[in-house]
């Protein structure tokens, strides 16, 4: 393990001599996105290089690579491992399907990136409140379950009854797909409000009334479309390799669900938000110290995909009046670490702001996910293909061949037979 107190953004010198290459090559990696750089401020004429990307780009060129060495640097933000039309970051932009993220979030809504994302028509998510002929009723979960529980268990129910997905038209999946969201919402929110209108409420304000917030309702929209997609992550890559399969559209997003929930994914702004109470306890500069001193990194900060700070970030915090607390904690963060605040951190800010009930961020990422794993199930299932990569074996070696036997001499045959036992 890199030690925390090497530096994080290396000058071209320290970088080269790592990489023991010419500077067009290091530039060549720049512009590909293979290492994120930034200007030096003591010396804006001048950059600087993150240090765990110089490192991973030098491993990779020392010698001629093994094709097993390039895939299994390729699951570890490393090059696609596979190809897809729905969404990319790119020069720092996430786009959905060559449309700007978040451009997109200023004035659209969930439903409408979803329309975007799925290539059709804006769905509605179907509330089963408000339809007839839907798949076999969801199972209820007990009294006082958790929204993240009640929701597990809805998809799994569906999960179990719904009809795989191979062989299906993609008009049918998608709008199976707005039905198992639609179930989601039920199981997270609580059944949709009785509404005049056959037309489903858009997803943000149901969310807004469900919480009771309505003067949360845009920067919830904004919130949603941001977090739709973000190419091939955690949940997503696994949501696929279940659609591979030709599960249901309900087992790929119970998947994703699932893996979303996971601290290094979904679950960051939880660390962000237990982070502020630490900060709140004994001060915002002793909190962040104490944090690293104990080697945790800081969900809050930087992103893998943005050299110049996550895009989304600074777009959901756009309209977003900081509280003080947070803005302490984004100075002493992007100053002790030399990183830009991330999403997580602009999740945990918006949850604070309108006092939104605890476990908002993951229900706000699980909503909106929905919509991205739909998309990458229908692009895996138009495929036929099935997502099954080979290992790379560490474990111990099998045991060389059995020696031959050394015959013996025949034993004497007895004086007289013995007597024969079934015992």
């Amino acid at each position: 393990m890199t030690s925390t107190h090497a530096p994080l953004w290396l000058p071209a010198a320290d970088a080269l001599a790592l990489m023991q290459v010419r500077p067009q090559t290091l530039y060549a990696s720049v512009s590909r996105g293979r290492i994120r750089a930034k200007p030096d401020a003591a010396d804006p004429r001048r950059s600087l290089y993150h240090r765990d990307d110089v490192q991973r780009v030098a491993a990779r060129t020392r010698g001629r690579r093994s094709s097993e060495t390039v895939a299994s640097e390729a699951i570890q933000w490393g090059e696609p491992v596979l190809a897809s039309g729905v969404s990319t970051v790119a020069e720092g932009r996430l786009l959905y399907r060559g449309q700007d993220a978040c451009e997109l979030a200023a004035h659209a809504t969930l439903e409408e990136a979803a329309g975007v994302l799925w290539d059709s028509a804006a769905p509605g998510f179907v509330s089963r409140a408000h339809t007839k002929a839907l798949a076999p009723a969801t199972a209820s979960a007990p009294k006082n379950t958790l929204p993240l529980q009640a929701g597990l268990v809805a998809l799994a129910s569906r999960a179990a009854t719904d009809l795989p997905t191979r062989g299906r038209s993609r008009a049918v999946l998608q709008a199976e797909a707005a039905e198992v969201i639609g179930t989601l919402a039920d199981a997270l929110l609580g059944p949709a409000p009785s509404r005049t209108s056959s037309l489903p409420m858009p997803m943000h304000l149901r969310i807004a009334s469900a919480w009771r917030r309505p003067r949360a309702a845009d920067d919830l929209r904004r919130a949603l479309v941001l977090l739709a997609d973000h190419e091939l992550n955690a949940s997503t890559f696994a949501a696929r390799v279940t659609a591979s399969t030709g599960a249901s559209v309900a087992a790929c997003l119970l998947t994703g669900l699932s893996t979303l929930t996971g601290p290094l994914h979904g679950g960051a702004a939880a660390a962000v938000q237990a982070l502020m109470r630490n900060a709140t306890a004994i001060g915002t500069d002793a909190a962040v110290r104490e944090w690293l001193a104990h080697d945790r990194p800081l969900a809050a900060f930087g992103h893998p995909l943005y050299a110049n700070g996550d895009a989304r970030c600074n777009a959901l915090l756009a309209n977003v009046e900081l509280p003080a607390s947070f803005a302490e904690l984004r100075d002493v963060g992007e100053r002790l670490l030399g990183e830009a605040v991330n999403i997580d951190f602009a999740l945990a800010a918006l949850a604070a702001v309108h006092k939104l009930p605890a476990g908002a961020p993951l229900t706000l990422f699980a909503l909106a996910r929905t919509v991205g794993w739909t998309a990458h199930v229908l692009e895996q299932q138009a495929t036929g293909q099935l997502i099954r990569p080979r290992a790379r074996y560490t474990g111990p070696a099998a045991p060389g061949p059995a020696a031959p036997a050394v015959s013996a001499a025949p034993p004497r045959a007895p004086l007289r037979r013995a007597s024969s036992s079934r015992g």
